[in-house]
């Protein structure tokens, strides 16, 4: 059993995906003063199937549960992502993205920043099966298999920006 760094990333539907590329383009130059490198920040719109594809190697999705889902079939489409009939459950895909990308010395990536998600989950006819319950607002669950304290520093500063919603640190009980 491994232990992660865990946290949880929110903007206002009010932020523009420019401010937010500056706000990060800021949290890069700290990331590289921590030593990370290359690091990279991103402003992407997932609007083809190509791009979408790209999305699935940047995120998981937004995880949705919802007894409405059981059962049913959904749009052949890129924003839907795993679903489970069986479970009610499916991941799905952003529409937009931005986001820093940044790499350790072993090689591994790891991302902060924030996507956005389609409101709803509809069925083939068309109707709303389950809601993100997001309203607009941007947003990115992401972890971190280590104890290095550069991750922390890093999600401070969107703690001091007023963009942490939660976070979990395995390797430092007590630190949530």
């Amino acid at each position: 059993m491994g232990l992660s760094y865990y946290y949880t990333l929110v903007a206002p539907a009010t932020a523009s995906a420019e401010d937010l590329t500056a706000f990060l383009k800021g949290v890069e130059k700290q990331a590289q003063r921590l030593g990370f490198e290359p690091t990279l920040v991103l402003n992407a719109t997932f609007d083809t199937p190509e791009r979408c594809r790209f999305a699935r190697r940047l995120t998981t999705g937004f995880f949705i549960e919802d007894e409405r889902l059981k059962g049913v079939a959904l749009p052949a489409n890129a924003a839907v992502w795993e679903h489970d009939p069986h479970g009610g459950t499916c991941h799905l895909l952003p529409t937009n993205g931005v986001v820093l990308v940044v790499t350790d010395e072993q090689g591994c990536e790891t991302l902060f920043g924030f996507f956005q998600y389609p409101e709803r989950v509809k069925d083939v006819h068309g109707h709303t099966l389950a809601e993100t319950g997001l309203a607009g607002r941007w947003h990115l669950s992401q972890f971190v298999d280590s104890p290095d304290t550069r991750f922390r520093e890093i999600v401070r500063l969107f703690t001091k920006a007023g963009f942490l919603e939660s976070e979990k640190d395995e390797f430092h009980v007590g630190a949530e």
